[in-house]
């Protein structure tokens, strides 16, 4: 089992930027990848970034060059930093982490991007 747990949501405004945390706790060591999903109201969930147990990135298009994913191995979590926010990526987003136990999700975290 795999507990992911994520903060850092809140409202900010366009051109802004928030970091999102994730904690994972439980078996940590069946974790293969780890990353970042968002649902958007009436749109279906979508990925935003991944990380790989190797340090492999891979971004959607539409956050490449303004969100950065990594992760701490130490603490066990993993970070979106969202820079250069617009409207469009008001969403919950989630957390995801992949094991050879199946697919683990957080709860969600409201980012809202507003003037």
């Amino acid at each position: 089992q795999v507990q992911l747990v994520e903060s850092g949501g809140g409202l900010v405004q366009p051109g802004g930027s928030l970091r999102l945390s994730c904690a994972a706790s439980g078996s940590i060591f069946s974790i293969s990848r780890m990353g970042w999903y968002r649902q958007a109201p009436g749109k279906q969930r979508e990925l935003v970034a991944l990380i790989t147990s190797g340090g492999s990135t891979n971004y959607a298009n539409s956050v490449k060059g303004r969100f950065t994913i990594s992760r701490d191995n130490a603490k066990n979590t993993v970070y979106l930093q969202m820079n250069s926010l617009k409207p469009e990526d008001t969403a919950v987003y989630y957390c995801n982490a992949e094991s050879t136990y199946g697919p683990y999700w957080g709860r969600g975290t409201q980012v809202t991007v507003s003037s």
